[in-house]
């Protein structure tokens, strides 16, 4: 499922792709008009009309999405929340189509770390440059995630997160979510990492991470990369609010260690623990359970971006891309 070397992207030499968009028709508050805006934008810059796809209780937009890379698309535009976008990823790993980001739903954890967060001009600007760049995912069983898989308090966080709250004021209704668990019991978790010796912790989440940012912009793992060809794995081990008051405040200054934080790094990972947890994939909650089992798919996932060059930090550009956009956006609304 590796990219492969034989495999390229659409570039700025390449005539106009086809390209299709997968919608989540629930986050979009009026569906005509968003249609109305991705197409005139696309062919004001000499685009062909891309061909629509919407995402279903029953299939969140995998299946959507290998089925417009089997019609010939070269770049998918993923519309909606974590889910359609961690849905998306999963139909274009190992192929060599393109994935574009127009978020539209609250979490959007992947077009956080690329800085395009709910930002339509931006994403339709990225894509229309062509910037392209190859990254790492992470495979857990058949499913795949961009940014970060987790096991335990993360997830329990997203769980008991209102839709109604993050509709109402964003991402600082996980703060809310959070708060309801800070005094949880620990969990006994075995972490196996590659052919190592298993660690054993009582740890509060586990985190395994292909791109550092969190929601709000914080940073919590500084040398995570997205093409690197690793994962990193965070183990939080707070146990009071006084333990969880240090660890917020340094990963908020981020000067030097973060307390009851350790991070490794894994080409392979197993976490185990002694009970059913709840588990997510790019912020997006999969079924509970006492095991979250991942490994790298080395740059097996071609991604729009600002930039195509290899910074560690994806937001290179990202405020630049967004001006830009909003002029594609103004031309073809002016045609």
């Amino acid at each position: 499922m590796d990219g492969g070397d034989d495999k390229r992207p659409v570039t700025a030499d390449d005539r106009a792709p086809r390209s299709a968009v997968v919608v989540n028709p629930t986050k979009v508050t009026d569906l005509d008009e968003f249609r109305r805006t991705v197409n005139d934008a696309l062919a004001a810059a000499g685009w062909p009309q891309p061909v629509w796809y919407e995402t279903t209780a029953e299939d969140p937009g995998r299946g959507q999405t290998e089925q417009a890379v089997r019609d010939g698309a070269r770049v998918v535009f993923a519309c909606g929340g974590d889910g359609t976008v961690m849905a998306c990823v999963s139909g274009l790993v190992g192929t060599d189509a393109a994935l574009a980001v127009l978020p539209q739903g609250t979490g959007n954890l992947l077009a956080a770390n690329l800085g395009l967060s709910n930002d339509l001009a931006a994403g339709l600007e990225v894509a229309v440059e062509r910037g392209m760049r190859r990254l790492d995912v992470g495979a857990v069983g058949d499913q795949y995630f961009a940014v970060m898989a987790g096991m335990g308090f993360d997830a329990q966080m997203l769980q008991d997160t209102s839709e109604t709250t993050k509709a109402r004021i964003g991402w600082p209704a996980y703060v809310v979510g959070a708060a309801k668990h800070l005094r949880d019991r620990p969990m006994r978790v075995t972490v196996a990492i590659d052919d190592e010796p298993p660690l054993r912790r009582r740890a509060r989440s586990v985190l395994i991470a292909n791109v550092g940012r969190l929601q709000g912009g914080v940073r919590l793992l500084t040398d995570a990369e997205p093409d690197d060809g690793w994962l990193d794995v965070a183990v939080l081990t707070p146990r009071t609010l006084r333990h969880w008051l240090a660890m917020g405040w340094a990963l908020v200054r981020r000067r030097g260690s973060v307390p009851r934080m350790e991070v490794f790094r894994a080409r392979r990972v197993e976490i185990t623990s002694n009970r059913a947890q709840p588990r997510q994939l790019d912020g997006d909650l999969i079924e509970p359970g006492r095991s979250l089992k991942a490994e790298v798919r080395p740059e097996s996932l071609w991604l729009c971006v600002p930039r195509p060059e290899r910074a560690p930090d994806l937001t290179v550009d990202a405020d630049a891309a967004a001006r830009r956009g909003e002029k594609l956006v103004e031309e073809a609304r002016r045609e």
